[in-house]
């Protein structure tokens, strides 16, 4: 019995010594990417193809504000930030996604916005899109400015 125990240890040992060293090369951040706490890999990319993904494109005058990002393990999660001119953030809503609902405040639910628009192929994400859902956020910053937070991602 007990030498059964030890081949069984010596065969057990490697494998979890490079399950191990597996799993810890897979978290490394060598390509400016890594994992979150539910397993998905992050890494940056183009707003414009995360923009994209959710049927936009980046407004006239806007400005990122930071790394896109996308997210994937089994679905996808884009993400993407900018500040453009507040008078124009409605007309680029409204051109970008013209079967939508007219976006409120009211929709913003604990948010830190002032402006927000949650999309479906139901409520007027355009066909064709690859993203299952759009979640736009507008701060309004000063008079002039608003910051936009635009997430795509599927379900």
């Amino acid at each position: 019995m007990a030498a059964g125990v030890a081949v069984s240890a010596l065969i057990l040992l490697p494998l979890l010594i490079a399950l191990v060293g597996f799993v810890f090369s897979e978290s490394d951040d060598r390509d400016g990417g890594g994992r979150d706490e539910g397993g998905r890999t992050s890494e940056q990319v183009p707003c414009s193809e995360a923009l994209a993904f959710g049927g936009a494109a980046l407004p006239a005058g806007a400005r990122p504000t930071g790394a896109c990002t996308v997210q994937g393990f089994q679905d996808i999660h884009y993400s993407a930030a900018f500040r453009m001119p507040r008078t124009g953030v409605q007309d680029w809503l409204i051109h970008t996604y013209p079967d939508a609902p007219a976006p409120g405040a009211e929709s913003c639910l604990g948010a830190e916005a002032d402006l927000c628009l949650d999309l479906g192929h139901e409520q007027g994400l355009p066909p064709g899109v690859d993203a299952h859902a759009v979640q736009v956020r507008v701060a309004h910053e000063d008079a002039g400015t608003a910051l936009v937070r635009f997430t795509a991602f599927t379900m």
